[in-house]
């Protein structure tokens, strides 16, 4: 059986830091098998691996994927640790369609997904995230993505006060859950769903095993405040990450039951400054690379390393996404 052919090559607006192209693309020949691909996977997941630590982003173009048990394949190939949307606490409603593999926002097509670590706002996260373009979008719908230490390097430039204020005391977000599923939310995951439970007695144990603080509302929703969470990371390599959900929580954090502003403030409880956020909602945005998608496109990303969000768009567009522990 041949061997796969791949090689890397050139995006429009590809990004180059110290550490190479961001995102790093390999392409390879659509006609191949998904044996022949995951024999390419599992001989060079090493370096696949080291790679994505340092450039945070790779796209796999050309490789031949149709429909998401395609992508299950792909995924499985790499042998890392799942981690499940079920057991996640994700505000996004989402629909599974393999055992590893689910819709990555069921928002409607009108709605932004803003730049955000993937589950940042909880205590629990993936350290990965797999995207698979089934089908792009006619008119918009890339999926933005934005270097966090690159971001966090010029936030220390230009407002030291509040790189050092998220460094000492941390961060909290407020968010209300639907009694039901919202699908006109980005945010409408109900509060059963989120925390795996049946009842209120059920959610108030998960919440306050999590040290999370809670209140009932009127209409059955249920408001929540997470304990104090990092806003920046140390990675392994000694490089340090804008690692929070800050953006997207401000700019995107908007329904019937939520406002941006009254989602986020310090780990003491004192508020963010919203000229702060400004910034650096500036600042990542001329950081950003949109994905192009190509039907039949995979991206991997660092989820320590890098944000991403959602552009809104016209037309049916399906990206399915996996999640790694």
């Amino acid at each position: 059986m041949p061997q796969l052919k791949v090689e890397t090559i050139k995006v429009a607006q590809q990004q180059v830091y110290g550490e190479g192209d961001f995102p790093l693309v390999f392409s390879g020949d659509t006609g191949s098998s998904q044996s022949a691909i995951a024999d390419w996977i599992a001989g060079n997941r090493e370096a696949i691996e080291d790679q994505l630590a340092l450039t945070g982003a790779i796209l796999f173009r050309g490789f031949g994927l149709k429909d998401d048990r395609d992508f299950d394949h792909f995924i499985r190939a790499f042998d890392w640790p799942n981690f499940t949307y079920a057991e996640s606490l994700s505000n996004a409603v989402r629909r599974n369609r393999t055992e590893l593999v689910f819709t990555a926002n069921e928002a409607p097509p009108s709605v932004s997904i803003f730049l955000h670590h993937e589950m940042a706002q909880t205590p629990v996260y993936p350290s990965k995230l797999f995207f698979f373009c089934e089908h792009a979008a006619q008119e918009g719908g890339a999926t933005p993505i934005c270097r966090s230490d690159i971001l966090l390097q010029q936030l220390r430039e230009q407002l030291p006060d509040f790189v050092r204020d998220c460094e000492e005391k941390g961060v909290r977000y407020s968010q209300t859950m639907p009694l039901e599923e919202d699908l006109a939310s980005g945010q409408g995951r109900s509060w059963k769903s989120t925390l795996s439970a049946e009842s209120r007695e059920q959610a108030q144990s998960k919440l306050d095993s999590l040290n999370y603080d809670w209140q009932w509302q009127g209409e059955g929703s249920l408001c929540v405040t997470t304990p104090v969470l990092p806003a920046v990371r140390q990675l392994h390599d000694g490089r340090t990450v804008f690692f929070n959900q800050l953006i997207a929580a401000f700019r995107g954090w908007k329904d019937a039951r939520n406002s941006g502003e009254k989602s986020i403030c310090f780990g003491d409880g004192s508020a963010i400054d919203s000229s702060h956020m400004a910034v650096a909602i500036e600042l990542a945005d001329t950081l950003t690379f949109d994905i192009p998608w190509q039907s039949g496109d995979v991206a991997i990303l660092d989820n320590f390393l890098v944000m991403h969000g959602r552009r809104p768009f016209e037309g049916q567009r399906a990206v399915l996404a996996s999640l790694v522990a």
